[in-house]
This record gives structure tokens, sequence and C-alpha cells, in this order.
């Protein structure tokens, strides 16, 4: 058996992709985009249709310039979401404007409206889920989204506090970034490319499992953003994993052995008093790698966000 058939006896795999032949090609249960992902998507010169239907349909509702091209990048999110779950059985996760991190009512209004163009064309809330960064605005939207039965998938997680929050806070899944925080800390000088046992990524994970398990908190942990194989082979056993096609591949070709790193326990403790916001600040505050990384992934989503706009102007 190779090891991703393996790994999937312990864990649910995600592709991290929007290309559809990758997805159809390894059969994740579920599939997660993210601004960078789209931004692909949409210069790929297969999807030209989709970003020509987002135009029409911009255009269809009329209103300010601005507007229209808003109304088009939530449409051509939406749709190639659609495509991509004509392949898979499980979720989609689209993610909001990052532009929008810092504003709790915003990320709500964003949200909804990308789940009317869901169902919209008849696909259910039940099959999407919205991802927003983990800041705290966003985490307490998040909350606020469940009520109307809208599950979100907290991204850019990079501290504990983070992960505790979104725990606290009835959150359905968190991204750990596990890719990223190892990057961090190889920029750093302050491990080295090989120490696998000592990967700060791989660590946080387990951290956030023990807790997680150990309190019997809901809330699902999917490790994302991996460099190595060597990372998820680390992690096997988590919720779920979200992998790119590169390593989708590798672990599809090495026959080795698969042993599960991850195991809930049978027994728990009563949780913690929940942190305040004031609690939260200061305990993400006090981790110089998520701070940066954070406030660099929401700039990047950006980014790809106004590159993405900038593609449907000039259509519009």
């Amino acid at each position: 058996m190779n090891q991703l058939n393996a790994l999937k006896n312990f864990t649910t795999i995600v592709a991290d992709t929007s290309d559809i032949k990758s997805i159809c090609k390894y059969k994740p249960e579920d599939a997660t985009t993210n601004p960078s992902l789209i931004l692909q998507a949409v210069n790929a010169s297969t999807n030209n249709h989709v970003i020509d239907q987002g135009v029409q349909y911009a255009k269809k509702k009329g209103g300010l310039y601005k507007d229209q091209v808003i109304n088009a990048s939530d449409k051509i999110l939406v749709d190639l979401g659609i495509e991509i779950l004509k392949h898979i059985p499980g979720y989609i996760s689209s993610e909001v404007d990052a532009r929008l991190s810092f504003s709790t009512e915003k990320c709500i209004l964003k949200a909804k409206k990308l789940i009317s163009l869901y169902e919209e064309q008849g696909i259910s809330r039940s099959r999407v889920l919205i991802k927003l960064a983990a800041t705290w605005e966003c985490i307490k939207a998040a909350e606020e989204l469940k009520k109307d039965n809208i599950l979100c998938n907290l991204t850019l997680l990079f501290s504990f506090a983070q992960a505790r929050v979104c725990a606290e806070s009835g959150v359905f899944l968190i991204s750990p970034f596990v890719g990223r925080i190892y990057d961090w800390y190889v920029s750093q000088k302050l491990i080295s490319k090989s120490s696998i046992k000592k990967d700060p990524g791989v660590i946080s994970v387990y951290k956030i499992y023990d807790f997680y398990k150990k309190y019997n908190y809901k809330t699902i942990i999917m490790g994302a953003s991996f460099r190595n194989i060597e990372q998820i082979l680390h992690l096997s056993g988590c919720d779920r994993l979200t992998i790119s096609p590169i390593l989708l591949q590798e672990l599809e070709s090495c026959n080795k052995k698969l042993e599960r790193k991850l195991i809930p326990p049978t027994t728990f403790l009563t949780p913690p008093i929940p942190l305040s916001q004031e609690e939260f600040r200061w305990e993400h505050n006090q981790d110089a790698m998520a701070v940066q990384k954070l406030s660099e992934g929401i700039r990047n989503f950006a980014k790809d966000q106004y590159s993405l706009e900038k593609i449907i102007s000039k259509k519009i």
C-alpha cells in the first residue's frame, strides 16, 4: 500500500489546489482554495469561461464600477468552487477577501453573500467552508456565522492563542500553517532544514492536537502549508491534512510503512476559562513569528486579490 492510501486510514485528505485534474487523480475528500490558487486558476486559459461568466453576472447586476469588479470576483470564486465540488464528496473552502480581516461585520456580510451565490446554483451551505484569517475579528465572525449554519475554516493560523480562541468560540475547522512556521524559523537561523523532529510547525500542531483532544473541543484540526512529506508523515492521525498535488504525488509513489503519530485520548478534562480579547491579543503578540506571518499572509492574499481584480477590470 502506498503512503497516500495508508494515510487515508488515519486522516481525511484534502487537496490544496483548484486544479481539477489533480483533484480527479488523487480523489481527496475535500478541497481548499485561497486567493493565490484562485489567481492561478484564473490565469489558466482553460478557465476563461469562468471569468466571462463572472463579468457577465457583474454587468447584469449593475452598480458602480468598483461594485461590479467585486461582484465578478465573488462569482468567479464561487463558480470555481462549484466546479471543484463536482469532483469531491466533501467540502470546498472558499476564502473571504483578506482586506476584510479586521471587520467582524464585513466578514459576516461577505460570507453570507458567498453562501447565497452557492445556494442560488443549488449548492447547500453544508458543503461550503468559508475561509477567514484567524484574527480576533474573523474568529468572532465565524462564531456568529455558525448560528446560521455557515461553517468556517480559520486560516493563516500560527499561534497557540489563535488555535485556543478558535476552539473556545466553537469554530468548525482551523488550518495551522506548518510550512510557513517552519520557513520563519529557518529564515531566522533558529533551526536547520534537516531537523524534522524539531520542526516548529509540526510541534505547533502536536500542541494544538493535545489541547483540543484533552479538553474534547470539537473544532477540526487541518494541517496545511507543507514543505515536504516528512512534515505530513509526522502528522499522520491529524483530523485533516490539506496537501498540494506535488506532495500528494510523492506520497502516492512511496510504499514505505506509515505509522500513526497522533492518537486521541479516551478520557477528557474540564476546559479552562476562555481567553478574553485582551488576553488573546497579548498572548498572540508574544509570538513574534505568528505576528509577522499572520500580517504577511493577509498582505499577500490581499495582493493576489488586487491582481485578480486587475484582470477582471480589463474585462469589464
